[in-house]
Order: structure tokens, then C-alpha cells, then sequence
């Protein structure tokens, strides 16, 4: 097809999720005649099976421990249960009606929504698989997400993933979560919190690779204490049934060591993987990288020019903000004629753990890499909440500072509320902020943040 061709769209997204509708509604705006394919469900990963449930898990979690904290502020709390089936009723009720937000604000926008499945038959054509046709567009973005990625082992099918947690029929009694990164550490604290026993399997020596190295350390002790059976350097070899139930009970998990474990439920957190697999993408010459990610350039163009992608397809950084703004650039440069990239540098990003993790900017080791001398600030500290809660769990708080300029190369937190501390410092580290402008900033008195202004004296400089 050349330019001069008539198509029946300027844009056809496949993939309704955050970053693919925000491209579809934006370029709508101005002026684009434009299309998005969903297969399952318009929202995507964050709003279905992701993000949203998953925090609306966690705030279901903390309660328990919320009940015992409250004895120590006078109050007489007996609570008498949880049902699980209520928290997934009232989950699915939120996450149906947060997708008919999408597919509305599609409608607003002036875009066509099809809830079909759509693979790619050539640079300019899109193939509605249920009814069977073809559509031509003039520019193609990707933006399929990703998919949870289950390892090769012997009884794999006997464990699920993210995507099955939030539907299980009754919560499990025991549960023992493979993995060590967010998914992992995340739903080991949800379900530890909702009841169930928990185990964290790990094949590396610690959780949260690529995180602080206090953060990490922190965070096993933390949930440790609060009755998470951590295994690290557990490497699963083979998952084995021992009944004929259901999957939520009855298994055993062998390691690569010789030990086993009984378990009910075995829940994957083992990473996610690029959703391309039967999109056609190869057939029209579009390069794919490891685990079938869309190789794109700074503004997201494909190695076939009229074929872009955006968000976890293309497994730069993972997260939904980050695919909104790759969506968002898309637009600028293709239909506004403003080229657009995306600073995927110092993202503030949350673990929403049981403590909850708070991070922007360079780990020590990274910042010791990168700068070669460094001050780090540091501090651990019973917050005003647990004084008189008889809660012996401790916050963190580090500071990494550049030593020759003084810039504040890194924050991190582990703590109550850490993840909206960490959003404004976003702003600070963003804005170069050093840590003499740390110091001159007045504190918020009483708070855990105002450790942040206040630390005064350094811990230690490297090297």
C-alpha cells in the first residue's frame, strides 16, 4: 500500500489497556479517524488483573493487622471473620464497571471499539479474527501487554498465576508463592494478611533483585515477623499432586536442592513475558527480542515503519504510567508532528508489600557505579503509629547523595505509606533537588516523612 491510498482508519490499536486507549482517545482528539481491538476485556492487565484488584486485595489484607494494632489504641475489636467470597464480589462489581469507563470514554472520544481479537496481516491490514474480515490502517500500534510467565517444570499446569489468583473460589489454606520480585512479594503479604499460610520460595539469596540492598534485607525480616515462611536460594524442581482435590490443596513442591515442601495452592509470580505470540507480527517483518518483545527506537516505531508499540509489549519499563506516556508521545509524533520521547529515568514506583516499599532514583550500589563517591543517609525508626500499637516493626528510610555536587541521586523507603511519600519525592529528584534543599525544607511535624528533612548527619560515604 502507498501513502496516497485510502485506509479505512488513520489508527488501529490492538490492545485496550491503559496505553492503547490513551494513544486512541488522544490521537482521536486530534483529528484521527481511529480503532481499537480488545480480545478480553477493555482495561487491560492494570484494571483487570492487575494493579487495581491487586491494591484493592491489599487494602482488604491490611485489615487484620489493623484490628490488633487498634487494641493498643483502646479500641475492643473482636472481628469475626473473612469472607472471601464478598471481597471477589465486590472486586469483579468495581473492575466491571471501571471497563465499561473505557470502552465509554472510547465512544466520547470519536474512536470505533471492537471486542475482537485482531492480528496483523501486513504493515497497513488488521484481521478481525471472530468476524473474519480485514481492515486497512495507516499506522498500527501495538499494545497488548504481557502475559505471566510459568517456568518449564515438571507439574507446572498444577500452579496458577495472577491472572487465576483473583477468582479462586475459596481462599486456600496454604499458599506457597514462587518468585522473588513485585508480583511475588506483594501477593505472599496479601493472602499471608487474609489468613491463609504462606510461603515464599525464592531461587536467588534475596527478594526484589535490582531494589536497595536495605530494602531488600528489610523487607524479608519484616515479612518474616509477620508470618510469611520466606525460603530463599529455593529453586522449584518439580510440582507433584498428592490427592485427588483440586488444586488449592494437596501438593508438594520439590527443589532443586532435595527438600519438598506440602503446600496447597502454588501461585507462579515468575515474571511476565510480551503478549505477541500469534499476532503475525513476524510474517510482516516486525523484529522481535527476547521473549517475543517489540524491538521499537525512542519513539516507539517498530522495524516496520508504519507498525508501532507502547507499554509492556515492548518490556522497556513495566509499569502503567509509563505505558500512558508512551502512549501519549506516540500521538505527539505521529499525529501532532512534535517527535516525543519518554524519560524512563528516576520513575518513582511502590511495592505494595506488607511493609509497603517506597523507591525513586539509584540504588547505592547503582549510584556507587555510576558516581564513584557517594554519601549515604540513613535511618531506622519506630513510627508514632506503633509506639503504643506494641508493633516492634521498624521504617527505613536512605538517602543516596552525589558527594562532589550534593544531588540527591536516591530515596528509599520501607514503611506505612511509603509509595505516596515516594510520589512527591518523584518531583524533587526530577527537579535535581540536592540534599542541601532537603535540609532547608521545613518539616511536617508529626510525620514519618520528616526524617526526610531532618537527617542531617551522614551515615557513611563510599567508597
Amino acid at each position: 500500500m502507498t501513502n496516497e491510498q485510502s485506509f479505512d482508519y488513520d489508527l488501529f490499536v490492538i490492545g485496550g489497556g491503559s496505553g492503547g486507549v490513551r494513544a486512541a482517545r488522544l490521537a482521536s482528539q486530534a483529528g484521527a479517524k481511529v480503532a481499537v481491538a480488545e480480545e478480553y476485556r477493555y482495561g487491560g492487565t492494570c484494571v483487570i488483573r492487575g494493579c487495581v484488584p491487586k491494591k484493592l486485595f491489599v487494602y482488604a489484607s491490611r485489615f487484620h493487622g489493623e484490628f490488633e494494632d487498634a487494641r493498643g489504641f483502646g479500641w475492643d475489636v473482636e472481628p469475626k471473620g473473612f469472607d472471601w467470597t464478598k471481597l471477589v464480589a465486590a472486586k469483579d462489581k468495581e473492575i466491571s464497571r471501571l471497563s465499561q469507563i473505557y470502552l465509554t470514554n472510547l465512544g466520547k472520544a470519536g474512536c470505533t471499539a471492537f471486542e475482537d481479537r485482531a492480528v496483523v496481516t501486513g504493515p497497513n491490514e488488521i484481521k478481525l479474527v471472530n468476524e473474519g474480515r480485514t481492515i486497512s490502517a495507516k499506522t498500527i500500534l501495538i499494545a497488548v501487554g504481557g502475559t505471566p510467565f510459568k517456568p518449564d517444570l515438571e507439574g507446572a499446569e498444577l500452579g496458577i498465576t495472577s491472572n487465576e489468583v483473583f477468582d479462586l473460589k475459596t481462599l486456600p489454606s496454604h499458599v506457597t508463592v514462587i518468585g522473588g520480585g513485585y508480583i511475588a512479594v506483594e501477593f505472599a503479604s496479601i493472602l499471608n494478611g487474609l489468613g491463609s499460610k504462606t510461603t515464599l520460595a525464592y531461587r536467588g539469596p534475596s527478594v526484589l533483585r535490582g531494589f536497595d540492598e536495605d530494602v531488600r534485607d528489610g523487607l524479608t525480616e519484616a515479612m518474616q515477623a509477620r508470618g510469611v515462611d520466606v525460603r530463599l536460594n529455593a529453586s522449584p524442581k518439580k510440582i507433584e499432586k498428592t490427592n485427588g482435590k483440586d488444586t488449592n490443596d494437596g501438593l508438594v513442591l520439590h527443589f532443586e536442592d532435595g527438600s519438598t515442601l506440602e503446600t496447597g495452592l502454588v501461585m507462579f509470580a515468575t515474571g511476565r513475558v510480551p503478549l505477541t505470540k500469534g499476532l503475525g507480527l513476524e510474517t510482516v517483518g516486525v523484529a522481535l527480542g527476547r521473549n517475543g518483545k517489540i524491538e521499537v527506537d525512542e519513539f516507539s516505531q517498530s522495524s516496520v515503519p508504519s507498525i508501532y508499540a507502547v507499554g509492556d509489549v515492548t518490556d522497556r519499563v513495566n509499569l502503567t504510567p509509563i505505558a500512558i506516556r508512551e502512549g501519549a508521545a506516540f500521538v505527539e509524533t505521529v499525529f501532532k508532528d512534535n517527535p516525543s520521547k519518554v524519560d524512563h529515568s528516576q520513575i518513582p514506583t511502590a511495592v505494595f508489600s506488607q511493609p509497603e516499599v517506597g523507591t525513586v532514583g539509584l540504588t547505592e550500589e547503582q549510584a556507587l557505579e555510576q558516581y564513584g563517591t557517594i554519601d549515604v543517609y540513613k535511618s531506622q525508626f519506630n513510627p508514632m503509629r506503633n509506639t503504643i500499637s506494641n508493633s516492634v516493626e521498624r521504617t527505613l528510610m536512605k538517602i543516596i547523595v552525589e558527594q562532589a555536587s550534593q544531588k540527591v541521586l536516591g530515596v528509599h523507603i520501607l514503611g506505612p505509606d511509603s509509595g505516596e511519600v515516594t510520589q512527591a519525592l518523584g518531583i524533587a529528584l526530577k527537579m535535581g533537588a540536592t540534599k542541601a534543599d532537603f535540609d532547608a525544607t521545613v518539616a511536617l511535624h508529626p510525620s514519618a516523612a520528616e526524617e526526610l528533612v531532618t537527617m542531617k548527619d551522614k551515615s557513611y560515604s563510599r567508597p
